[in-house]
């Protein structure tokens, strides 16, 4: 699995303006400065992400995008999906979805929600502040698949 360009700028985008005091206003400009990523694609990026209600907006003289919460109220899962929409390993996760020729005799489809949770549940448990730091932290995933019957 992989990210994609855009949810990964995203991901670099939200950290600087973590490290940031609380209740700054930064432009688009300012972040695309700061972390490199192209100004077009930074103000396509704040756009998506004050849609998804990630950065608070507002016009005029002080004007400028500021986190809506707090850091450690956001999660990775959250950036990812406000850019690339809800987190699903297969197009199987989707329930809807019927357009696969394995599908009438696959033994593993029961089993990608499962899997898709826990992808989703690791990437919910990192927080903002935590990518925000100088130093990465080390955390170790309490994922216990043994509980799960299904698998």
């Amino acid at each position: 699995m992989r990210l994609s360009s855009l949810a990964d700028y995203a991901v670099v985008m939200m950290s600087a303006a973590a490290r940031h005091p609380a209740g700054t206003r930064l432009s688009a400009a300012s972040l695309a400065a700061e972390t490199g990523v192209p100004l077009p694609t930074a103000q396509k990026l704040m756009g998506r992400l004050a849609a998804a209600g990630m950065f608070a907006s507002a016009r005029g003289t002080g004007g400028g995008f500021a986190l809506s919460r707090a850091a450690d109220e956001i999660s990775l899962a959250d950036i990812v999906e406000a850019v690339e929409g809800p987190i699903a390993m297969t197009a199987c996760v989707d329930t809807e979805r019927h357009d696969c020729a394995l599908e009438s005799a696959c033994q593993v489809r029961p089993h990608w929600g499962v899997v898709n949770g826990a992808i989703r549940g690791a990437l919910a448990g990192v927080s903002l502040s935590t990518l925000s730091t100088t130093r990465p932290v080390i955390v170790a995933p309490t994922l216990d698949f043994a509980q799960d019957e299904r698998l």
